[in-house]
C-alpha cells in the first residue's frame, strides 16, 4: 500500500496504525469473486482466503530468493528498534534510522524502559529518516543467513517488559530472543538488543536496499543465552493435553498422538492447536514426512538425480527440500502444468492421495507387500461416485479406516473441502499405525 509521507496527519497514520484497511479492502474484493464461482471453488477460496488473511496479519516472508542478499554494517546509535502501541494494550514493531546530518528523528528518555518520542511525527522525513513497518523492511539473519522465511518477528509481553522474538514457522526450532524493553510503560519504547545481536542492512549485488537485518552470529548468541544453535536444536513438541480447544474435538486423542510423535504442533503464542483451520499443500507434505520419519529413514539429500522440481517452488522456501523428496519418491505428482501450488488448501480426496502413496512406500521399504489390506468393511460413501478420486477413498476406508465421513459422521466423505487440521493430524496416525501394525 503506498502512502503519501508528507503531513503530520498522514504520518501519525502510517506509523501508529496497522494496515486494517488494506485487508478490509481485499477482503470485499474477495467476497465480491467468491459469489461467481461455483460451490467447490466457493470452499477452495474461501479457505485460501482465509490462510491469506492470516498471513497477511502476522507478519509475511520474504517472496525473493534469500541466497542472493549480503549484508553491510551499519552504524548502530543511528538506528533504534520501537515497540510501537496500537489498539489499545498491543505493540508491534517499529524501526527508525537517523541519516547523519539531518533533523532528528527521534529522542530518548527515561530507563527501564527507555521511552521514544518520535519526532518524525511533526515533520516531512522524506530524505531524513528511514523507517520499516513490517516484515518487507526487517528480519532475521543469523552468520550469514537469512531467515526470513523460517522466523517472524513479534512483540510479546512477558513478565512485566515486552520481548521482540523471533517465532519459528517449525515448532521444532527454538524461538529466539532479539531484544527487550526492559520495563513496561505507556507510549513508544526502545527495544534494547540482546547479545550478539546487531542491525545490518541488506544489499543485492552490492547495492544497499532498504531493509534491515536484525544479524545474529549464532556462537555469541548461545553464549549469551544458554541456547542451542537452531540448526541442531529439536525441542520436543508441546504437549497435546495442554490446548484447551481439542478437548471437545471428535479427534483429540489423535491429535495428542501425532503431536507425540512430533508430525505436528500446536501455537506456543496462544497455546492452541486450532483444529478447524485448513491445512495448504505443503504444511501436508512437511507433516506426512514427518509421520514417515517414524517408521522408517528419510534422508532428505537422498534425491535422485534428474526427479525434477515444480516450478512454482523456490529452492529456498521452506518446504522445498521435502516437497522435492516427496516428488522424487512418489508421493507427490504435483499439477498437469508443472506447478505444486504449496500455499494451496489441499483437499480431502488429495489428503487420500497423498497417504496412500506414503504407505505404500513405507510397506516397500518394511519389506512388505505394496498392497493396502483391507482390514475392515470399507464405505460407501454417498458423494464419491463419479470423483477421480472415488476408488482410492474406498480403499484408504478399508485401510484401517483412514478414510472416513466429515467429522465421522453420516455418509458423506466431501472430497472437494479443505482438510482441517485435526483430520489430518487423526489420517497420519491411522495411516502410520495400520503400517506399524502390519508390520508385526
Amino acid at each position: 500500500m503506498r502512502e503519501k509521507l508528507c503531513g503530520q496527519t498522514t504520518i501519525r497514520r502510517s506509523l501508529e496504525q496497522r494496515p486494517e484497511a488494506f485487508s478490509h479492502r481485499m477482503l470485499g474484493l474477495a467476497r465480491l469473486f467468491l459469489l461467481q464461482k461455483s460451490s467447490y471453488r466457493l470452499k477452495i477460496m474461501k479457505a485460501r482466503l482465509s490462510i491469506a488473511l492470516t498471513a497477511l496479519m502476522t507478519l509475511g516472508i520474504t517472496a525473493t530468493p534469500a541466497a542472493n542478499f549480503d549484508e553491510q554494517d551499519i552504524e548502530q546509535t543511528q538506528v533504534v528498534a520501537i515497540a510501537r502501541p496500537y489498539g489499545g494494550n498491543k505493540f508491534d514493531l517499529l524501526v527508525l534510522e537517523q541519516i547523519p546530518g539531518k533533523q532528528k528523528c527521534w529522542n530518548e528518555s527515561g530507563s527501564n524502559p527507555v521511552m521514544i518520542d518520535p519526532l518524525l511525527l511533526n515533520f516531512d522525513f522524506t530524505g531524513i529518516c528511514r523507517r520499516a513497518t513490517d516484515s518487507n523492511g526487517y528480519s532475521i539473519r543469523l552468520d550469514g543467513r537469512d531467515f526470513g522465511l523460517d522466523y517472524i518477528l513479534r512483540i510479546v509481553e512477558r513478565n512485566g517488559e515486552l520481548y521482540l522474538v523471533g517465532t519459528p514457522r517449525d515448532a521444532r526450532r527454538p524461538e529466539l530472543v532479539v531484544g527487550r524493553t526492559r520495563g513496561m510503560q505507556t507510549g513508544f519504547m526502545k527495544i534494547i538488543l540482546e547479545p550478539g545481536w546487531r542491525f545490518s542492512r541488506r544489499t543485492f549485488q552490492g547495492k544497499s536496499l532498504g531493509h534491515f537485518y536484525f544479524s545474529g552470529k549464532e556462537a555469541e548468541v548461545l553464549a549469551a543465552t544458554g541456547r542451542p544453535p537452531v540448526s541442531e536444536t529439536t525441542p520436543p513438541p508441546t504437549s497435546g493435553a495442554s490446548f484447551q480447544d481439542i478437548s471437545g474435538d471428535i479427534y483429540k486423542t489423535e491429535i495428542e498422538k501425532a503431536i507425540a510423535l512430533g508430525v505436528v504442533a500446536g501455537f506456543k503464542e496462544d497455546n492452541t492447536f486450532r483444529p478447524e483451520n485448513p491445512v495448504t499443500r505443503e504444511q501436508f507434505v512437511s507433516m506426512i514426512i514427518e509421520g514417515m520419519g517414524t517408521v522408517t529413514k528419510i534422508n532428505l539429500e537422498d534425491i535422485p538425480p534428474g526427479s525434477g522440481s515444480f516450478n512454482d517452488v523456490e529452492a529456498t522456501r521452506w518446504s522445498a527440500k521435502k516437497i522435492q523428496w516427496a516428488r522424487a519418491n512418489g508421493i507427490v505428482a504435483g499439477k498437469a502444468n508443472g506447478e505444486f501450488r504449496p500455499t494451496d488448501p489441499i483437499t480431502r480426496a488429495e489428503l487420500m492421495a497423498i497417504l496412500k502413496q506414503a504407505a505404500t512406500y513405507l510397506k516397500t521399504q518394511q519389506k512388505q507387500a505394496p498392497d493396502l489390506a483391507q482390514t475392515k468393511t470399507p464405505v460407501n460413501f454417498s458423494d464419491t461416485s463419479g470423483h477421480w478420486a472415488a476408488s482410492l477413498i474406498t480403499q484408504m476406508s478399508g485401510f484401517c479406516g483412514v478414510a472416513s465421513p466429515l467429522n465421522e459422521q453420516g455418509s458423506s466423505f466431501v472430497p472437494n473441502d479443505p482438510a482441517r487440521r485435526n483430520y489430518a493430524a487423526a489420517a497420519i496416525v491411522r495411516t502410520l499405525d495400520c503400517v506399524k501394525t502390519a508390520k508385526k
